[in-house]
Order: structure tokens, then sequence, then C-alpha cells
């Protein structure tokens, strides 16, 4: 596998890549947004680390370019201490996870594994097709349609909507879903599954505004509606 590690602090970028070279990842890196988006098309990476604060084009607006020519590139972005409307930003865009600066070597790998493991193939996406009212999943071809047009979702989209689907009728709590779709504690922050879930709904329901197939259960947490003939 190989990480894309997009950051303009030389010093971080020799961490990452050592500690992703250690545990048998290749890299490459980026030091401004362009690069990175050139290195994108050139080196075919398997997932991006990409740092917020970029020269020439910052890292959110490459988020968003590299969301839209590549829906199911995993993309975990690192941010500063406190920035949490940067964080919810980079969701909202479309990435998979972020991590905090400063972090540990061994929390970047373990995330970078939690998102890998999810999107390689042959690896935890295989399984039995899902048809839950309008709405068929198939983890093998990793594809998803609605009433026969296809969705084009995030990695993490993709997972989160296989969860709600594969237990549908059951509430599943923010805390559950963290742990089963993100594959480790979280911390609690509850924020990332709400955000999600309003990217689902944009572009599997009806009306987001008004959901039928993702109910959210107050103070609990979400459910996919067993529906018939919708």
């Amino acid at each position: 596998m190989k990480v894309l590690v997009v950051d303009d602090e030389p010093s971080i970028v020799e961490l990452v890549r050592f500690a992703l070279a250690r545990e048998g990842f290749a890299s490459v890196a980026a030091s401004d947004g362009q690069d990175a988006l050139d290195k994108v098309e050139a080196e075919h990476p398997d997932l991006v680390l990409l740092d917020l604060m970029l020269p020439k084009v910052g890292g959110l607006d490459v988020c968003r370019i590299l969301r839209q020519k590549h829906p199911s590139l995993p993309i975990i972005i690192l941010t500063a201490r406190g920035d949490e409307t940067d964080k919810v930003l980079g969701l909202e865009l479309g990435a998979d996870d972020y991590i905090t600066k400063p972090f540990s070597p061994r929390e970047l790998v373990a995330r970078v594994r939690a998102v890998l493991r999810r999107t390689a193939p042959g690896g935890e996406e295989a399984g039995t097709l899902l048809r839950v009212g309008p709405v068929t999943l198939d983890p093998q071809r990793y594809e998803v349609t609605v009433r026969g047009r296809k969705v084009e979702l995030a990695p993490k989209e993709f997972d989160l909507l296989r969860m709600l689907m594969a237990n549908k009728g059951v509430v599943l709590s923010r805390d559950v879903l963290l742990q089963k779709v993100w594959g480790y504690d979280f911390a609690g922050d509850t924020r990332t599954i709400d955000v999600h879930i309003v990217r689902l709904r944009q572009k599997i329901e009806d009306d987001p505004s008004e959901p039928r197939l993702i109910e959210t259960v107050r103070g609990v947490g979400y459910r996919f509606r067993d529906v018939e003939g919708q």
C-alpha cells in the first residue's frame, strides 16, 4: 500500500514516512496543495494524509477536488489542536478521518490501517449483497444504487451505510457506530457520525430534510428503516 503524505513541514513528513516505512507502507510526499494534486495523478496512492495548512492550494480545497475526481480515495486530514471548524469542514468535504497534531506515530499508523482495511481489494468490504427498500449495496463491487441509480460514496460513507443496512430496523448508538465503522476508540467524538449521516442522507434520501430511510432516534443514535415498496 502506498500513502501520499502532504505537509509543508519537512520534520512532520520525515516522521510520518519513517513511521509508515517501519510498518511496511510505501510513501511519497508533497509539500504544497498543487504538488499533492499532481502526485495523486502520477503516483496513484491508496490513501492520502493531508495537512490543511498548505501553500498554493489549501488543504480543504485539495480535499474537495480529490473527492470530486476520486470518490473512493481514502483521505485522512491532519489538523492543529483545537481547530474544530476545520475538522468538521474536512469531514463535510469528504475526508474519512482526521488526526490532531501533535500525534503519535503509533496512532497515525493505526488510523491508516483502520481505513485501508475497509478499502483494500479482497479486504473487509467483501460480503453479501444488501437490499433494503430502494437501496442496494454490493460489498463485492463496492457499489451503491438507489432505485437503480448509482451513488458515489466515500469509503467511510460506504462502511457506515453498510453497517446501518446490515442492522436494518435496529437502533445503533453513535458509540457503537464509531467503534464498528472506524475501528478504534474515537474518544466520544460523536459529531463525526452526525456529519457522515448528513452526507449519506444527501445522497440516498429523496428529501434529506425529511429522511425516510436513515432515522434519527433522539438521544440514542440512528436506525435504517426496514421500508417496503419505496
